[in-house]
């Protein structure tokens, strides 16, 4: 029989399902520990990591087990999250995200650490380089520094009018995206107009800020909080036919005009493999952070027709995937 222990923590919560029972518990037990902003069935890539362990061989009940820490999106509450995890001694700690790898690496100097991360490993911390991790963790990033030009460009491209974009940021994710948009913005005689959002709580303002500058075009910068809040950033482009580029997929299968960037359930697939390699005996030291290095292009037309916007054709034959 398998059975769900539900423990609660100081300010968060934890599960670790299932368990083995009778001549399984014979069996020698990997111990996965995860670490997660929200919950696990709120996140969508935990299934991904699960599945894609047990086609390694990792069954959970048979000689895996997995412990989730999570903070209900209650980011105060991930340092005890994370100290209370590495009480448990697990063999391995995976952390999903940008906002809660920091935590995890702050806990424990010897438990080997994964993360995938939207930021940079190198600014966070994690890190001493993304060549030579040096310390416990190493993983992915979504980071590459040329693609914020290069979103610009297919933006510029897609609706050669545009001349005031909006660039939707988190002041405080570590990354390289302003500074690279700002000199595509150059040669493209784009002006890039501001609008923060360090939290679903400056949503409202960013949008007037966006609404007040007359902007007619929107780069939103990946995060957290933009993600969490994918909706309501795509029905606001829609409902002031604004073209909204975004940094993957999910932007543009949403309503966004367009997406570019890598294929996060390929960057997952990155992280297992080093789940994997570094259970069997890898160093995470030795092991090079991952950057994406195939990307996509996902073009959503009807959204494009909803907002007066025909793409040019030789931008549709080029993309990846187009939204009809």
């Amino acid at each position: 029989m398998r059975r769900r222990e539900f423990i609660t923590l100081v300010g968060g919560a934890a599960a670790a399902w299932p368990l083995a029972a009778g001549a399984q518990q014979a069996a020698r037990m990997t111990r996965l520990g995860v670490l997660l902003y929200s919950t696990p069935q709120a996140e969508s890539q935990v299934e991904l990591v699960r599945s894609g362990l047990r086609e390694l061989g990792y069954v959970e009940g048979r000689n895996l087990v997995v412990s989730y820490y999570y903070a209900e999106g209650k980011p105060e509450r991930l340092p005890d999250l994370a100290a209370a995890l590495v009480r448990e001694s697990p063999d391995l700690l995976l952390a999903l995200g940008g906002d809660v790898a920091p935590h995890a690496a702050k806990a424990t100097s010897t438990i080997p650490i994964v993360f995938v991360s939207s930021a940079d490993p190198v600014q966070l911390g994690l890190a001493a380089s993304l060549a030579r991790p040096a310390g416990n963790a190493t993983g992915v990033t979504l980071l590459q520094d040329d693609l914020a030009s290069k979103r610009l460009e297919l933006l510029k491209e897609a609706v050669p009018r545009v001349s005031r974009v909006a660039f939707l940021w988190n002041p405080d994710h570590p990354d390289n995206e302003l500074r690279e948009a700002q000199r595509a913005a150059q040669s493209l005689d784009v002006r890039l107009q501001l609008a923060e959002m360090r939290g679903s709580g400056d949503l409202e303002s960013a949008f007037r800020a966006v609404t007040q500058a007359d902007c007619d075009g929107l780069y939103v910068v990946s995060s957290r909080h933009t993600a969490l809040n994918t909706r309501k950033i795509v029905d606001f482009a829609l409902k002031g036919r604004i073209p909204l580029a975004g940094g993957w997929g999910a932007w543009a299968r949403a309503g966004g005009l367009l997406s570019y960037g890598p294929n996060v359930d390929d960057m997952y697939r990155h992280a297992i493999d080093y789940i994997d390699k570094i259970l069997k005996g890898a160093k995470p030291a030795d092991l090079p952070i991952q950057q994406p290095t195939r990307f996509e292009l996902v073009i959503n037309a009807k959204a494009g027709k909803m907002i007066g916007i025909d793409i040019p054709p030789i931008l549709l034959a080029r993309a990846d995937e187009v939204i009809e």
